[in-house]
């Protein structure tokens, strides 16, 4: 979903609602293929089978993409040091905040999954995995510190492999026998989307406090919930490049946590998995949830990623204005 606003910056960026309006119509990209997955006709074992072989394989390579393009970021090197101080604050107090919350409301409203493993995976292998995660990110880092010609479609590339992604998950859901109803309105995944907006926006104004940067800062930094492209565009057209360059490794950094530690997480809370994805639990991290949780937390995912994503574009610029 991020991956699109690389098209808009084709266009002038006259006024926000004009890019506002345009992060709504992005959704509808989003949407189109997951629908259209859901109604193509149901598959054989065979192709089912095929299709879990092809989600596992665009994790890797979406998560590859994504690192050309954290290499390709321009004036990265410039004031790095202050970019790491705010975003790492800011990561820091958001996440805590986001967790702390989903703790306590997996205790209030305890969520079980359906599906029991006779034997859980060891931690060996949770942590192998996670790690074979993030090195691709890193390889795909270092081949775009090479500069190469061709790597500036990768961009590009990167919205393809995330429709066919959507896609794919779309005739997954197909096949698994939920409904439509099952899938947009999906309690669980509301209630985490609301706890996981109103605490970020609590983390976000402790780290204007330790940071001495305005509330609406520091709140406008906490809106993009793992939207990292959105934030990087808002948030450098309203506070400048520093303050942009930090809110987009700030949400990047969710979204690389939420990589590393659902695996381990989705065993002992499955709020706090699921919410620490943010918005990126529609796409880029639905995959990961898939694998670690089973296709029940689909619905879930696809709705708490909606609602972030709606809520995004809306708060930035709110708090920028």
């Amino acid at each position: 979903m991020r991956f699109f606003v690389s098209v808009w910056q084709l266009f002038p960026l006259v006024a926000q609602k004009d890019v506002i309006r345009a992060m709504y119509s992005s959704l509808l990209i989003i949407l189109i293929p997951l629908i259209g997955g859901y109604l193509l006709p149901r598959l054989g074992q065979n192709l089912r089978r095929i299709l879990d072989r092809l989600l596992s394989a665009m994790v890797y390579i979406i998560l590859f993409f994504m690192g050309i393009s954290l290499a390709l970021l321009d004036n990265l090197a410039t004031n790095l040091l202050l970019i790491a101080w705010y975003a790492g604050v800011s990561a820091l107090c958001i996440l805590s905040a986001n967790a702390a919350a989903l703790w306590w409301l997996e205790k209030r409203i305890p969520w079980h999954g359906a599906q029991r493993q006779a034997k859980p995976p060891s931690r060996l292998r949770m942590a192998l995995d996670s790690l074979q995660l993030c090195l691709v990110v890193v390889a795909g880092f270092v081949i775009g510190l090479t500069r190469w010609h061709w790597l500036g479609a990768a961009s590009k590339a990167s919205e393809f492999a995330l429709i066919l992604l959507l896609l794919l998950v779309g005739i997954q859901l197909r096949n698994s026998g939920m409904t439509l109803r099952q899938i947009l309105l999906n309690r669980r995944g509301a209630g985490i989307a609301l706890v996981v907006a109103a605490s970020a926006m609590l983390g976000g104004a402790v780290a204007a406090v330790i940071l001495g940067l305005p509330l609406h800062t520091g709140l406008a930094m906490a809106s993009a919930f793992g939207w990292y492209s959105l934030s990087g565009i808002l948030m450098s057209d309203a506070f400048g490049p520093v303050i942009g360059s930090a809110a987009f490794f700030n949400d990047l950094t969710r979204e690389l946590l939420a990589i590393v530690l659902i695996p381990g997480l989705m065993r002992r809370s499955r709020s706090v998995a699921l919410g620490l994805c943010g918005a990126t639990s529609m796409d880029f991290t639905l995959p990961v949830l898939q694998r670690a949780g089973g296709l029940e937390v689909v619905p879930a995912a696809i709705v708490h990623g909606f609602l972030l994503s709606l809520l995004a574009p809306v708060l930035i610029a709110l708090f920028s204005a």
